[in-house]
């Protein structure tokens, strides 16, 4: 919001430079963005009188003209202006003059060989208007000439554009910041003196009817007979033009008044033209929403599609405006009206969210109802505009009709219990002597008399409730009802007025060294593994379509692309590999980190993933090739893999697998540590690869996280047992067999390594066949058996006996015919 400075010093007796109340309001929650200094714009303007204009010799569009400002002789100035002549007072810029709206030093020159001094300016060269079609002509008859022409142009005004948090509705107003700022400051507050006007009550002339009471509960329409439509008087202009609104007559600016001192919407509609819609000269405004199919046309000519959570105004149930949001063009104040129906109401905050979201519209009405409007100074806002409405467009108030559907139309108040003990526990202490230097000075909690200032500087009223006085029942002003509803609530509040820069910088009691979580390090070590083998980390939104029976779907999406909770993460990847192919990037060997969601029926469920991707020729140099790539193998990707479980000192056994509809399903494998399931690998499905126009050689796995943290943190495994290394060679055995082709090496392994106890020192399978001479539905294979005991050499009669129990165990087990 802009603030004005001299609009607000008449509500608050303040004094100080712009520069140092924005520091204080910035401090207490109300960062100010910009500080416009309007003074500069025109600094060196002055009020001169033109004695003379005599047509340019040497142009036909120039003229000469000679002004009085106030110096020992009068000045030659050439002008441009179709509207200068003579014996009018104008704003001049002097010698010297820097005007940075058009980045623009008056210096002496020439114009067509007539030497001139300075430049009569107009409103877009001093920054009050875009475009000016000439000169500047002040509307008073006599002019002290030489005095400054910033008063006179509304520019000894200084603007701070301040952002307020999504709590402080009430500090869309000035009234708002003026309560701040007499509470930071102390100054006195001087609102706006509102008289009581004679108002009939009731009537036929207008009834109402409220069908929506929660999302209206409170609605006033007042009737003003006999208004004249005219400009508003320059210092409303100039106020409104100040707050960034631009004037458009004078019964609109007086609502947008209003808007901007109260921060209380209001609405002028034409009473005639409600009358021709509504059909009858007996009128009821009411309040409903739309029906699907109702259309609007609104004060910005946009012909608009109403829905049924779009609030309307109604006149005779008549479309005639968007409750809270705009005005209709059908029923808008125009040159020629006469007579007014006042809109003030308050709408319920959800309501005017929903409606202005649902027509794509946020209005300076619609963000005050959004954050809720204050109730309680709804009739003292409309009594203000009516008193304006009399004084600038001479009407008359006739009668005044009100629904108020609040429980016996009470007005909302709150009472909190603040404990001073509580708030020093949450504040800290503070420096009891402000002027000693940081550090130096004792250190106490804050006095209950200042809590007792602050508080009744915000409009508070404090009740103490213990005889030491520490503890008190605090009545909330209507005008915070809204965001101040608990005690810490009010411990904020004693806080930000009194200054956070005034708190003690304290630590906790109780101090640790910093240190990182068990999951944290060891998530740190998988990075480190994943991107030692060549994968890059990516990372995805967790939002995606809503394609799947188990997906959690958002209640309020902001689009239909992202409405959904992702429950896998391989599609994401599938299209970052793809779009890295379409872009000339190559192939994406990449893994991503993150959290998947699925529904069951007993309820909602969350769990991280570790997933990638991986594929294309890794090697450099194909000229040895002839250029041609050699694309990565399911046992390669399935070895970058295992080299990063290795690292990791996880043992990973794999087994085939075929539930995964994305990866292929005669070469994806599950993953499995100490019998639970660890993940899927596997090469992405063929009708995939088409689909998307990938290479045939793309692998993908995707692992519970959780598992692997909780195999990486057994405590076997963090503080690992040293066991001797032997001292003795190796013996190894080959042995070859043919195996039915529906058990895996990962089993066979296994198996052998369980028969062969404690002499076996490792099993490697090195060999395997499938073609002539192997057996239909089997394959050859060959593993390389190293035998090693660690107090003595084995002989052959270590072995041999083991050795033979491995050949039965596989015989037995899995049905194998050896081949030595």
């Amino acid at each position: 919001m802009r603030i004005s400075l001299n609009w607000l010093r008449e509500l608050v007796d303040i004094n100080v430079s712009p520069e140092a109340l924005a520091d204080m309001l910035t401090m207490a929650g109300f960062e100010v963005e910009e500080i416009e200094d309007r003074r500069t714009w025109a600094d060196g303007v002055v009020v001169g009188r033109v004695l003379e204009r005599q047509p340019h010799p040497n142009a036909d569009k120039l003229s000469v003209c000679t002004v009085d400002i106030g110096a020992d002789a009068p000045s030659t100035i050439v002008c441009g202006a179709a509207n200068v002549r003579a014996d009018i007072y104008v704003p001049v810029a002097t010698l010297g003059t820097h005007l940075p709206i058009i980045d623009l030093t008056i210096r002496p020159r020439k114009l067509r060989d007539v030497p001139s001094e300075g430049m009569i300016c107009s409103l877009a060269e001093v920054g009050l208007a875009k475009e000016s079609e000439g000169i500047h002509i002040f509307p008073q008859d006599s002019l002290q000439v030489g005095m400054d022409a910033r008063p006179l142009l509304g520019l000894d005004d200084v603007i701070l554009d301040l952002t307020s948090t999504a709590n402080r509705a009430d500090a869309l107003s000035m009234v708002g910041i003026a309560r701040e700022v007499a509470a930071l400051t102390g100054a006195t507050l001087k609102l706006p003196e509102v008289p009581e006007l004679p108002v009939k009550s009731g009537g036929k002339d207008l009834a109402l009817r409220i069908s929506e009471p929660g999302a209206c509960p409170i609605y006033m329409g007042t009737v003003i007979k006999g208004v004249a439509i005219a400009p508003s008087p320059e210092w409303l202009q100039r106020r409104l033009q100040a707050a960034g609104t631009r004037p458009i007559n004078n019964v609109v600016d007086v609502t947008n008044y209003v808007l901007l001192e109260w921060g209380q919407p209001l609405h002028a509609f034409d009473g005639d033209r409600l009358r021709a819609i509504a059909g009858s000269s007996d009128l009821t405004l009411g309040v409903r929403f739309a029906r699907n199919g109702e259309t609007l046309t609104t004060l910005d000519s946009q012909a608009r599609k109403l829905t049924d959570q779009t609030l309307l105004i109604t006149a005779n149930d008549q479309p005639v405006a968007l409750a809270g949001v705009m005005g209709g063009e059908n029923s808008e104040v125009y040159a020629d009206t006469t007579n007014l129906v006042l809109e003030a109401a308050v709408f319920d905050s959800v309501a005017i969210r929903r409606s202005a979201r649902s027509q794509g519209l946020r209005t300076e009405a619609s963000a005050r109802y959004e954050r809720g409007v204050n109730s309680a100074e709804l009739e003292l806002a409309c009594r203000r505009a009516l008193a304006l409405l009399v004084e600038l467009a001479g009407g008359t108030v006739d009668v005044q009709t009100v629904a108020d559907a609040r429980p016996g139309g009470a007005m909302a108040t709150r009472t909190i219990e603040l404990r001073l003990e509580r708030l020093n526990q949450v504040l800290g202490p503070i420096e009891l002597d402000k002027e000693a230097r940081p550090g130096e000075g004792e250190i106490g909690d804050l006095p209950p008399a200042e809590v007792e200032r602050i508080l009744t500087a915000l409009g508070c009223e404090l009740t103490p409730i213990s005889a030491a006085g520490d503890v008190w029942r605090v009545s909330v002003p209507p005008y915070r009802h809204r965001d101040l509803e608990r005690e810490i609530d009010l411990i904020e509040e004693v806080a930000r007025v009194y200054g956070y820069n005034n708190f003690c910088d304290t630590l906790p009691a109780k101090t640790e060294l910093g240190f990182l979580s068990p999951d944290y390090a060891l998530t740190r070590q998988i990075h480190h593994a994943f991107k030692a083998v060549g994968l890059t980390e990516v990372i995805h939104y967790s939002l995606v379509k809503p394609d799947g029976d188990n997906q959690i779907a958002l209640s309020n999406p902001l689009f239909v692309e992202y409405s959904a909770l992702r429950t896998e993460m391989l599609t994401a990847l599938i299209d970052a590999f793809q779009y890295n192919l379409e872009q000339g990037n190559g192939a994406l060997n990449a893994y991503e980190i993150g959290r998947v969601f699925w529904r069951e029926e007993d309820g909602l469920y969350e769990g991280d993933r570790l997933a990638g991707i991986m594929g294309g020729d890794a090697s450099v140099g194909r000229w040895v090739r002839s250029g041609r790539e050699q694309p990565m193998t399911w046992f390669e990707a399935k070895g970058v893999l295992e080299s990063a479980f290795r690292q990791l000192g996880v043992a990973v056994e794999f087994q085939p697998d075929r539930r995964n509809p994305l990866l292929h399903p005669g070469r994806t494998a599950s993953l499995w540590v100490q019998g639970e399931r660890l993940g899927t690998f596997g090469q992405i499905h063929p009708q995939e690869r088409q689909r998307r126009g990938l290479p045939d050689e793309v692998y993908a796995f995707e692992l519970d996280l959780d598992l692997l943290l909780e195999d990486m943190s057994d405590e076997a495994r963090i503080t690992p047992i040293f066991k001797p290394y032997s001292a003795y060679p190796a013996s190894d055995r080959d042995l070859a067999f043919f195996a039915p082709i529906q058990f895996s090496v990962a089993e066979i392994e296994r198996a052998v390594r369980k028969t062969a106890g404690k002499l076996l020192d490792s099993v490697e399978l090195f060999d395997e066949y499938r073609g002539e001479s192997v057996p239909e539905g089997k394959r050859s294979l060959a593993f390389r058996l190293v035998y090693r005991a660690s107090d003595r050499t084995l002989t052959d009669e270590d072995i041999e006996p083991v050795h033979q129990k491995v050949r039965e165990a596989l015989q037995e087990k899995f049905q194998v015919s050896l081949r030595s």
